[in-house]
């Protein structure tokens, strides 16, 4: 799978570093069921940014509701591919990924934020 393509799945599903670590943690159980509260849990991550993480991976197709928990449920073999492929990228160049998921979207998006003031809305 290409950069270009790996780094476009990133800005659609894959919103902060957190939410990374959250589908790879599934991703390694694939039968598992996790609550919100056992992720929120094993990674010391904040409610909201679980909830928020498994809301955009279940509208992405990349997690299933299941029993009152989630499990990682790719919705298609190119799903799974790429979850793959972010696997093995981050494995391997974390700091790119990492710089990939923090990216602005646009570069007029990151010039606007430098001018933001800490603790001001977005």
């Amino acid at each position: 799978m290409n950069d270009q393509t790996l780094f476009a799945f990133i800005r659609s599903a894959v919103r902060s570093v957190w939410a990374l670590e959250l589908l790879l943690l599934m991703r390694r159980e694939p039968g598992r069921t996790w609550t919100p509260q056992d992720l929120v849990r094993e990674l010391r991550a904040s409610t909201t940014v679980v909830e928020d993480a498994l809301r955009v991976f279940q509208a992405a197709g990349l997690v299933g509701a299941a029993d009152g928990g989630f499990l990682y449920a790719p919705a298609s073999p190119t799903m799974a591919a790429l979850c793959d492929s972010l696997e093995q990228a981050y494995r391997e160049r974390p700091v790119k990924i990492i710089n990939a998921i923090v990216a602005p979207t646009s570069p007029v998006q990151g010039f606007a934020d430098a001018f933001r003031i800490k603790g001001e809305p977005e």
